[in-house]
């Protein structure tokens, strides 16, 4: 019974994972891409993994500890690491595509601008300061 629904487990591990390789290549701009690669690597990496882990429970024991603390890594690390590359593209400049309906981000990026802005300007101010301090001792 376990042995079958690890086998299913790996099946639709699977079936996401190529759906995200699709995605990869099908999807037109980098959020949409971005999002395909997480699903891909959320679910279908996952499903896998703990498949993997079924597979451990009858007495490889280590086998299903790492194959479970592998799939809670990538359940954490995986949409936030997507967030950032998205989130760091947009700042950066990269167009929606044209298809794209709705920018729901833009006021947040403008905000955002501006924090690295003055960010920035304290950064020069400070590092200067610093140059004269040591020019003077």
């Amino acid at each position: 019974m376990l042995e079958t629904i690890a086998l299913w487990l790996f099946g639709i591990g699977l079936a996401f994972d190529v759906l995200g390789c699709i995605g990869l290549v099908r999807l037109p701009d980098v959020y949409n891409r971005a999002q395909a690669s997480t699903k891909c690597v959320t679910l279908g990496t996952t499903m896998i993994l703990v498949a993997t882990g079924l597979f451990g429970v009858g007495g490889n024991w280590p086998l299903f500890i790492k194959s479970i603390l592998c799939a809670v890594f990538l359940l954490m690390t995986a949409p936030v690491g997507a967030h950032a590359i998205c989130r760091s593209a947009y700042v950066s400049g990269v167009k929606l595509v044209d298809v794209s309906v709705e920018d729901a981000f833009v006021e947040r990026a403008r905000i955002i601008e501006q924090e690295h802005k003055q960010r920035a300007d304290e950064i020069e101010k400070d590092w200067e300061e610093a140059e004269r301090e040591e020019a003077e001792a």
